[in-house]
Order: C-alpha cells, then sequence, then structure tokens
C-alpha cells in the first residue's frame, strides 16, 4: 500500500470515528433503546407521579390556550422553549413563569443536526439558557433536542451548560393533520404509567395546521386519567430526576 493509500485510510477512519461519535448517542430516539439503558433520558421519575411536558412553544397564537386549561385543571407543567420563539414573546415567557409552570430549553432554533457543529450547538444552548433565566428567573435544569435527537454534540453543548436531557416516555402523537383528542388520549395511555414523562405540543409551528387543537383537547381527559388511577401530575423539577 502506498502512502497515498494509506492516508486516505487514515483520513476515512477519522471521518468514521467523527461520524460514530456525533451519530451513535442518537440512537437513544428508539424508546426501546433509552428505556433499557437510560432510564433518567426517558424521564421516568417518582412511581406516584406523571411529568407534563410541552415543546415548540411560547406561541401566542396557542400557548395562551393551554395555560388557561392548565389552571382550570390545577397543573403546573414544563415548557421546553425555542429560545428564538422566547426572544419574540418574552412577555408570554414571564407569564407562564408567574403562574407556576417551569421553563426548560429545546434549543434556539428547531433544527436537525445531521452535521457536527459542538461549537455551534454549545453557544445556541448557552443563549437560551441565558434567555430563559433572564425571563423566568430560574435557571433552566433540563434540555430536550429538536426532533428528540441527542447527538454526541448536543450531548457536549447540555454537559456545557449545566442541563439535563430528558426525552420522554410517552408521546400523544399531536403534531399531526390526523390528531384528534381521542386519539392523542388513546396513544398516551398505550405507555402511560407511573414515573412517566409525557410529551405534548403548545404550537403547531412545527407541525400540522391547528394540530395544537388536538393537544388541547386531550389534556382534561388525560389529567382525569392519571389522577383516577392515583398519579399526581405537575412539573419535571418535582418529578424527582437528578438534575446532574
Amino acid at each position: 500500500m502506498n502512502s497515498g493509500s494509506k492516508a486516505a485510510l487514515a483520513v476515512t477512519g477519522t471521518a468514521l470515528l467523527v461520524a460514530g461519535a456525533h451519530i451513535g448517542p442518537a440512537a437513544t430516539w428508539l424508546p426501546g433503546v433509552r428505556g433499557a439503558l437510560a432510564p433518567v433520558l426517558d424521564g421516568r421519575g417518582h412511581r406516584a407521579r406523571v411529568a407534563l411536558t410541552f415543546d415548540d412553544g411560547p406561541d401566542p397564537a396557542t400557548t395562551p390556550h393551554f395555560l388557561r386549561a392548565l389552571d382550570e385543571l390545577s397543573v403546573r407543567a414544563t415548557f421546553f422553549v425555542l429560545g428564538s420563539r422566547l426572544a419574540q414573546h418574552p412577555g408570554l415567557g414571564r407569564r407562564m413563569a408567574a403562574e407556576g409552570h417551569e421553563l426548560a430549553v429545546h434549543g434556539w432554533h428547531h433544527e436537525r443536526p445531521w452535521y457536527p457543529r459542538p461549537s455551534r450547538d454549545t453557544r445556541d444552548l448557552a443563549r437560551t439558557a441565558d434567555l430563559v433565566a433572564e425571563v423566568s428567573g430560574e435557571r433552566p435544569l433540563w434540555y430536550r433536542p429538536a426532533y428528540g435527537i441527542l447527538t454526541g454534540g448536543r450531548w457536549y453543548a447540555a454537559r456545557a451548560n449545566a442541563l439535563r436531557p430528558v426525552l420522554w416516555t410517552s408521546w400523544g402523537r399531536d403534531w399531526t393533520a390526523a390528531a384528534t383528542p381521542g386519539s392523542v388520549r388513546a396513544e398516551l395511555n398505550r405507555t402511560l404509567k407511573g414515573g412517566a414523562t409525557v410529551l405534548l405540543h403548545d404550537s403547531d409551528a412545527l407541525g400540522a395546521s391547528g394540530a395544537w387543537r388536538a393537544a388541547l383537547g386531550a389534556l382534561g381527559p388525560l389529567v382525569a386519567d392519571c389522577r383516577a388511577r392515583g398519579l399526581s401530575v405537575g412539573r419535571l423539577r418535582d418529578h424527582g430526576l437528578p438534575t446532574r
């Protein structure tokens, strides 16, 4: 083998290692993988509780509807916010915090992370976390990556910003055009149990238009189902998960 071939193999090997380190951790998107290997990442907390979380806001057209419903249900939740949207609507973020809800980090933009960019990921999480702290008065504890894809770069960025990655145990598939309150409730109940972390969306900005109504309509029945089973519903910070 000549020196050129050896150099090419070395470059290829390095590229494969970098790609593996970046994409490999994203296998935790699969429920079976994270459920078996990383129960904290799966959001499994206290068995007498269910953590209620929302992604993709704040959205002035939809989030207030969820805030009113949660107030009527006497439930406080965790909202994974996008920094770019919070920067546009800081007053709504302040209202969420003032009403007892927890703000967490969903990233600055909602992007797919197929290419390694650890420096940018770290910077984007830092400015989102700083903005959440400024708006809510509390430093955020949690990070949920866009699309639930936790690459090596996103892992590093979370650690660099003292954020604990948390995905979900149960979701409602509430972002689709076919979603209804009934389908969301049925999908959640298929996997819901004590200790679960539930994923819903308080905005349809990244889903089918009007899909937020399915999540909103399922909210009351979901809380009722949990309470009928003796489960309290609340924020991630009250769920018994380690924060580091």
